[in-house]
């Protein structure tokens, strides 16, 4: 028996259920993991409310988290037991310990501690399909990052910076603000205060940004096509705000030729090869000192249902994590 943070219904953080769950041995292709740090993430909101749909209750909720190897099943020859992993997989990182498929799980390098590979998992390697391959920024490019005080906004803006864009983030306050332009954002935009598209405008001379990143989702849609110059991309790849509403298609041709996508990670870690060189890419760039993952909140386990409030109520930045 181990502990677990468990839903058996839909609802609000109150819904988060800390008790005893039963593992089996892990079965072929599977690990056996002891999990040191489990990484909070927006998306497990959404599963906890029902904004996207459960694949069963109860059901112990957390995709990404880091530790060590306990067992190995059947055939398993990638990984041994005292093996430092790293895993994105869906469901089941809120517990002491967890069985994972090989095929989502990483080694993790020594220099790489188990609080910041659990809190860059998941928006790590966003930040990376989204940089390399949604839209392969390069020198010379603008950016718009939506959220840049947030945990992937912080990724985002660095590494985009690292990679010669210049790069413009929304934030909600002036503290998070200083934060952002701590953390590579050259421009920053109060978007309580300010018209975000005219800003953009100003601070482009009416260039306009190439790809817009936007996690926040129904709010600022507007506003990010309006960011964009002729033959723009906005990346769509989260819902911090609620989902995106249909819309005509026509606005994309009447503000430019635009190109809009909705990208998600499990559909570029399909593969278990395309995953491990993501991974790859991404702690080399942290163990370079290019991009550094801040981990600015910790909670038990326990109170995973403190972290989900403390997250809805956007007052964290940077990653948080939750440790067994």
């Amino acid at each position: 028996m181990v502990k677990a943070i468990q839903i058996h219904k839909n609802g609000g953080p109150e819904v988060l259920q800390f008790e005893e769950i039963t593992l089996p041995a892990p079965g072929p292709g599977q690990l056996l993991i002891k999990n040191r740090a489990v990484g909070l993430n927006f998306i497990d909101t959404y599963f906890r409310s029902g904004l996207y749909p459960a694949p069963r209750l109860p059901l112990v909720l957390g995709n990404e988290s880091a530790g060590d190897v306990l067992a190995v099943g059947p055939g398993v020859t990638e990984f041994k037991v005292g093996d430092r992993v790293a895993v994105v997989s869906a469901h089941g990182a809120y517990a002491e310990e967890r069985i994972v498929p090989v095929a989502d799980t990483v080694a993790l390098s020594p220099a790489i501690s188990y609080e910041a590979a659990a809190s860059m998992m998941l928006k790590g390697l966003t930040a990376e399909y989204l940089l390399h391959r949604t839209y392969k920024v390069k020198q010379g490019d603008t950016i718009l990052v939506h959220a840049a005080a947030g945990a992937t906004g912080l990724i985002l803006s660095q590494w985009g910076k690292a990679l010669g864009a210049t790069v413009i983030g929304t934030v909600g306050s002036k503290d998070k603000a200083e934060l952002a332009k701590a953390n590579g954002c050259d421009h920053v935009i109060l978007y309580r205060d300010e018209n975000v598209a005219a800003r953009v405008k100003e601070i482009t001379g009416g260039a306009m940004c190439d790809v817009v990143y936007d996690g926040v989702g129904k709010d600022t849609f507007m506003a990010s096509l309006d960011s964009l110059k002729p033959f723009g991309l906005l990346a769509s790849f989260g819902n911090a705000s609620g989902a995106v509403e249909a819309f005509n298609l026509g606005i994309l041709a009447a503000k430019g030729s635009l190109y809009v996508t909705r990208p998600t990670l499990n559909t570029h870690t399909a593969k278990h090869g395309t995953m491990v060189a993501m991974a790859k890419n991404l702690f080399d760039t942290v163990a370079s000192g290019k991009v550094t993952v801040p981990v600015n909140a910790t909670f038990a386990l326990k109170d995973a249902a403190d972290a989900h409030r403390a997250l809805e109520s956007r007052g964290t930045t940077g990653s948080t994590v939750l440790l067994p």
